[in-house]
């Protein structure tokens, strides 16, 4: 007999239809089956040169799990349930994952810069003026790393990131638009579509 797939009904998922279309959508844009950086930017709808090319790129790699610089529809899908059913350890582990540019295991000033600089140029393109933007970038660095690199060493790593994260209020509100790439992707295939 068939296998059927049952799930709660307030359990988040990927809609059939929506995976359907993405997938219909990923095989006309990538018939080779991969996606580049540049097919990825273009997929949906970022401009490689504006303000959220950055952060798409930081999503690029933690998209892609094998690291040979494509993303499969697998890796793809896999991502993004990730994202969408895992708890909030997994979805930090995600987020992590895109801080650490280099993947050499920590999160470092300069990373940790990069991308608090992308989130306030993405939170300023999208309208989502919060709290935390009335620091500057470099206040929002270094009040994150006094709080959440426990030893002291200009490293974060997983672990502190976690931890530290989990136990404060003000920067999980400031890891925001890292703890659901899934509505971003959605909000720029929606711009895209009006373009």
């Amino acid at each position: 007999m068939g296998q059927t797939h049952q799930t709660e009904q307030n359990d988040p998922e990927i809609d059939v239809k929506a995976l359907q279309d993405m997938y219909k959508k990923f095989v006309t844009e990538c018939p080779s089956g991969v996606l580049f950086i540049h097919e990825f930017k273009r997929f949906f709808g970022i401009d490689p040169t504006g303000e959220v090319s950055e952060y798409a790129e930081s999503m690029f790699r933690a998209f892609d799990k094998n690291g040979d610089n494509t993303i499969d529809f697998l890796e793809f899908v896999a991502a993004l349930n990730l994202v969408f059913r895992g708890d909030l350890e997994h979805k930090l582990r995600w987020s992590f994952k895109v801080y650490d540019k280099d993947s050499n295991g920590y999160v470092d000033r300069t990373e940790l810069r990069a991308i608090i600089d992308s989130i306030y140029r993405l939170k300023k393109t999208s309208k989502r003026e919060q709290e935390g933007m009335q620091l500057s970038v470099n206040e929002v660095c270094e009040r994150i790393l006094k709080t959440v690199d426990v030893d002291r060493d200009g490293h974060i790593t997983l672990e502190e990131f976690i931890k530290g994260a989990q136990g404060d209020p003000w920067i999980m509100n400031m890891l925001q638009l890292d703890m659901n790439p899934y509505g971003w992707v959605l909000e720029q295939r929606r711009k895209s579509a009006y373009f």
